[in-house]
């Protein structure tokens, strides 16, 4: 009867960590960022390397502390994708991360088939948002664009453990 009772009470508890870890994994750390309109979506322009807003509508995000690569947003634009190339900084990072199902307005499956068909462009947004990591806009040819964190040459050495080197700027201290 013991016996019953403990694998009774491993089950449980099993059960219950492991949808405790789900559900922090996927809703418990993330938040909505609150729109700051004409501040949300910025590109960084060719001429002065300083990121500029650009005009968008319908601005939805998601944020969470937790790591610096899991910000995610959706908006609307009127500028064409010429229009953005001519004056912005094309980003050579074509690969969304994924976003949590719930946040539905992010698919990044049909974002990178997208980009990988020419339907869509990456720009930068901004260099060491959080140190190592950038900003991508991503905008298809309908108007719609995404918005994501990537690491940067920076970031992909300094959290894979690799030395980072005197070309990548000093890493804050908490």
């Amino acid at each position: 009867m013991a016996g019953k009772l403990l694998v009774i009470a491993l089950l449980l508890s099993t059960a219950i960590a492991g949808g405790a870890l789900y559900y922090l994994q996927i809703y418990g750390f993330y938040y909505t960022v609150d729109a700051q309109p004409g501040q949300d979506v910025q590109l960084m322009e060719q001429d002065t390397n300083a990121p500029q807003p650009i005009a968008y509508t319908g601005f939805t995000a998601i944020d969470a502390d937790s790591s610096p690569i899991r910000y995610r947003a959706c908006f609307t634009t009127d500028l064409s994708l010429e229009d953005l190339s001519a004056a912005y900084v094309e980003s050579d990072k074509t690969e969304p991360r994924v976003a949590p199902d719930w946040f539905d307005c992010f698919d990044a499956q049909t974002i990178g088939t997208a980009i990988s068909e020419g339907r869509a462009r990456t720009y930068l947004a901004a260099k060491n948002i959080h140190f190592g990591v950038d900003r991508i806009v991503a905008v298809m040819d309908d108007g719609k664009g995404y918005v994501w964190h990537e690491f940067n040459d920076c970031g992909e050495k300094a959290y894979d453990g690799t030395v980072v080197g005197e070309t990548c700027p000093e890493r804050p201290t908490n």
